[in-house]
């Protein structure tokens, strides 16, 4: 109990020690008096007041004095408290029907893993010297955003152009995104009016939500308007108009994958130029890369990095998720500033409720793409023996038909599909991947999606290396999350804002787009201090086909060379995404020897 506490219960004892002697005094003054019959009733009506406002102050103070101790235990084991080998994102889960079975612990390198539970124990002093927080700091540093100038300065463009470009994005969250920044170039390139983007209705997703449910619409048309014109609605006399009747639907199988500038003024220019809208249908992945002019990936970039900002309150959820997982009350990076503006939670809510810290607590973000679409369509085979065959084949049936189609025709060996690097990690892997590399059974993870296949007994030989995993059903309350319940898409996007604010993000997978705009916004934003970890699945296959002869010194040594390798800093490949490798001309310079800054 504090010294308020103390103070206000001192008070009131004596308080009601002062009404017993008052009211003796009283009683003996009665016996001398004619009318004290009636004085006396009075103060006995006065005497019992007092009492009851002394009881009434009494438990006033226990209550503050037991409230002050509760928040005093919330604040030292708030983190504790969200940590459970059963955690409440996977009894969730289990109530949601997803795929979890209270079985056996599905083991697949027994050897590894016992000698990683003794490293991990270990693990703390001797750590550091791979620097597990960090990046390549001096070289990381010499890169900076380029993509915050628009292409015309001061000049917005012209109203008078070839018509209006519409797109209807399919997928989830991240593909949505990826599609609205290449829409905006597409635009650019045919001299067009931009309408704000549209989401398709999945029946994956199941997400109703549009682009003014995630992203800031007034923003987003503000900050593009010099280099791209946006409106929010086709004009009256286009919108009664068949798109598809007068041929202006462009579907995904009408335009390459990947495709060059040259094909959309090729093949669409025309049909603009006669209907004045074109209407792209999917839109994924429809524009390449290393094709694209300076001007117009700078465009894209812009578009991805800094026009796209997340609605007020997501931003206000994703800060306070943040706050709670550093226990801190106050914005600590430039990160923080792209991802919530000024829509952070008030500092006093977080004061009274999490522990105050002088610097803030690290997390980790891990990203386990372990999902049962992604293990069904690998053709991998993950221990389960012929239940699992039969299980996953009955999902291809059902959501892959063709590619069932093809196995009845085609044998496919699992054991070449992992030597190839294409099996998804399991949690397994990916907890012996994090013990080599040295972090302690201390580390506290966030897991982003945690839908696993084969549920709490496939996540169970992670969860006894680190038991500190956390989802953001266990971060932020029911409450908290009942605005975004049943929007996969909002959701997804706090999943976005926590592996974005990590100290590390860890991943998976190769090809996922959380994967890739989450390793791109951290390169972009990260200003050199923002490390991803990102396993080369061929060369771990590799390591792990020696686990009965290789020693843990041994599969230290490789693990950390291979994550080590990723962590070097070099301008983007060819073929590769600007959206997880953006530094290339358009998106990010690089400072020269002379302080002059170029690519």
């Amino acid at each position: 109990m504090d010294a308020a506490s103390s103070s206000c219960c001192s008070s009131a004892s004596s308080a009601a020690a002062r009404v017993g002697a008052t009211n003796i005094g009283r009683l003996r003054q009665g016996k001398q008096q004619q009318h004290a019959a009636a004085r006396g009733g009075a103060a006995v009506t006065s005497w019992h007041l007092r009492v009851f406002a002394a009881a009434v102050g009494l438990m006033g103070c226990v209550l503050l004095a037991a409230s002050l101790a509760m928040s005093a235990l919330h604040q030292l084991q708030f983190r504790n408290a969200a940590i459970s080998r059963s955690f409440r994102g996977l009894q969730e889960l289990r109530r949601q029907n997803i795929v979890i079975k209270e079985e056996a612990e599905q083991i697949m390198h027994g050897r590894l893993l016992q000698m990683a539970t003794s490293a991990v124990a270990k693990n703390g002093s001797e750590s550091e010297d791979f620097a597990l927080w960090e990046e390549p700091y001096k070289q990381a540093r010499k890169w900076t955003p380029c993509a915050a100038k628009h292409s015309l300065v001061d000049e917005e463009p012209d109203d008078d152009n070839n018509g209006f470009v519409l797109i209807s994005a399919n997928g989830g969250l991240n593909q949505q995104r990826v599609a609205v920044c290449n829409a905006v170039v597409v635009a650019a390139l045919l001299n067009a009016t931009l309408v704000l983007p549209r989401f398709l209705y999945s029946s994956v997703w199941k997400d109703t939500s549009q682009f003014g449910d995630i992203y800031q619409e007034d923003y987003f048309v503000n900050y593009m308007k010099h280099d791209v014109r946006i409106v929010k609605e086709l004009p009256p006399h286009l919108r009664s108009l068949d798109l598809e009747a007068i041929g202006s639907q462009v579907t995904d199988m009408d335009i390459s994958k990947e495709a060059e500038p040259s094909e959309f003024v090729k093949s669409v220019l025309p049909i603009l130029q006669q209907n004045g809208v074109v209407h792209f249908l999917g839109f994924g992945n429809r524009l390449g890369f290393d094709s694209v002019p300076v001007h117009l990936q700078r465009l894209r970039c812009r578009c991805n990095f800094h026009a796209l900002k997340f609605v007020p309150e997501l931003q206000q959820a994703g800060s306070l998720l943040v706050q709670r997982l550093r226990q801190v009350s106050a914005m600590q990076t430039e990160m923080d500033k792209q991802l919530f503006g000024n829509n952070m939670i008030h500092p006093g809510f977080a004061k009274n409720h999490h522990a105050a810290a002088g610097t803030p607590s690290r997390y980790l973000s891990l990203h386990m793409r372990f999902e049962e679409d992604m293990v069904a369509y690998s053709l991998c085979e993950f221990g389960g023996g012929e239940e699992e065959r039969r299980e996953l084949q009955a999902y291809r049936e059902t959501h892959f038909p063709t590619l069932a189609t093809r196995l009845r025709n085609t044998t496919v060996s699992p054991e070449e599909q992992r030597s190839l690097g294409r099996c998804p990690l399991t949690p397994e892997e990916a907890g012996l991947i994090l013990s080599a590399l040295g972090y302690d059974r201390r580390t506290f993870i966030y897991v982003a999606g945690s839908q696993i296949y084969g549920g709490a007994a496939r996540l169970r030989p992670l969860t006894r290396l680190y038991p500190n995993l956390v989802t953001k059903e266990d971060i932020l309350t029911a409450g908290e999350l009942a605005p975004f319940k049943n929007f996969s898409s909002r959701l997804a996007a706090l999943d976005f804002i926590a592996c974005a604010s990590a100290d590390v993000f860890a991943v998976t997978d190769s090809g996922s787009q959380l994967s890739s705009l989450v390793s791109g916004y951290r390169i972009y934003h990260g200003r050199g201090r923002a490390p991803t970890l990102h396993p080369n699945r061929k060369r771990y296959a590799q390591v792990l086909s020696e686990e009965d002869s290789i020693s843990w010194g041994g599969f230290q040594t490789r693990v950390r060379q291979m994550v080590g390798e990723y962590k070097r800093v070099s301008p983007r490949p060819r073929g590769r995404s600007v959206y997880r490798q953006p530094r290339t001309p358009g998106c990010m310079c690089r400072a020269g020897g002379d302080g002059s800054v170029d690519f």
